[in-house]
């Protein structure tokens, strides 16, 4: 019975070839050589993908040299721009400066021309101070014999932009001086009590000049005034001369510079 069942295992793995006899089937080949196929296709895709990379990479470097270059120029133009405006800048400051300096130069012409036809014709249009009021250096000037009491004097300067006269310093002094005033109110300060006289001279670094409201002024105070050479205290009821004083107007340029002056006003 075991070899009839090998009989039969036998002729089943056995193939007749045109009647000469029997021949054992074989497996066949098939299997591996898809296989082969399929790896030599994995590395063709593999190379492809290796050389898709290069050129992909190779393109990127590229582009990145040329961004990198334009970059770098762009860099270079900003840091020249800065270089340029900086250096204009600087020209500008250094313009500016000049123009200031002229400016400044040309006023003090102007200014120094000014006194100059001041001193010859005392109403030129150049003068920086009102009608009637006397310029001296950097103040305008108003004297008149007008008697009226301190605050009279005071409320009276007050509207014109100006105030009582206060002697701070030795050009003020001088003016004074020069000006031979008799009985004209100052801006010192009212005194409760009355005060000797003393010289004029002694009053420039005084801390007597006003400082106070001119309301708080009544008919029992003592208000000081110049006479001549001396500064003396009267009631500020009584009445004296008015005189006031300001700061002088910038001198115009254009009414200095370009003023025609008859030649034979100065003969």
């Amino acid at each position: 019975m075991s070899g009839d069942w090998g009989s039969l295992s036998t002729l089943l793995t056995c193939r007749n070839y045109g009647g000469e006899g029997l021949e054992p089937i074989r497996e066949p080949a098939a299997t591996s050589h898809v296989w082969h196929q399929r790896a030599l296709a994995l590395i063709l895709l593999c190379l492809l993908l290796l050389i898709g990379l290069g050129i992909l990479g190779s393109v990127f470097y590229i582009t990145l040299k040329k961004e990198v270059r334009k970059l770098n120029t762009l860099q270079n133009i900003k840091e020249e721009l800065q270089r340029n405006v900086s250096l204009q800048l600087m020209h500008s400051m250094n313009s500016s400066q000049m123009i200031r300096n002229l400016s400044l130069t040309l006023q003090e012409i102007a200014t120094k021309l000014c006194h100059e036809l001041y001193q010859r014709e005392p109403e030129h249009k150049c003068k920086p101070c009102p009608k009637k009021w006397i310029w001296h250096e950097d103040n305008c000037y108003l004297v008149t014999k007008n008697y009226v009491t301190w605050q009279k004097n005071a409320m009276f300067c007050s509207a014109q932009n100006a105030s009582l006269l206060m002697i701070k310093n030795k050009s003020v002094l001088e003016f004074v001086k020069s000006r031979n005033l008799r009985k004209y109110w100052l801006g010192l300060s009212p005194r409760k009590y009355y005060a000797d006289y003393k010289i004029v001279d002694e009053t420039i670094f005084s801390s007597d000049w006003f400082v106070r409201n001119t309301k708080d002024v009544d008919d029992t105070m003592f208000c000081g005034y110049i006479n001549t050479i001396y500064v003396s205290y009267t009631l500020c009821s009584d009445s004296n001369n008015i005189i006031c004083e300001k700061l002088a107007n910038p001198v115009k340029i254009e009414n200095t510079l370009m003023s025609e002056i008859p030649d034979e006003k100065y003969d």
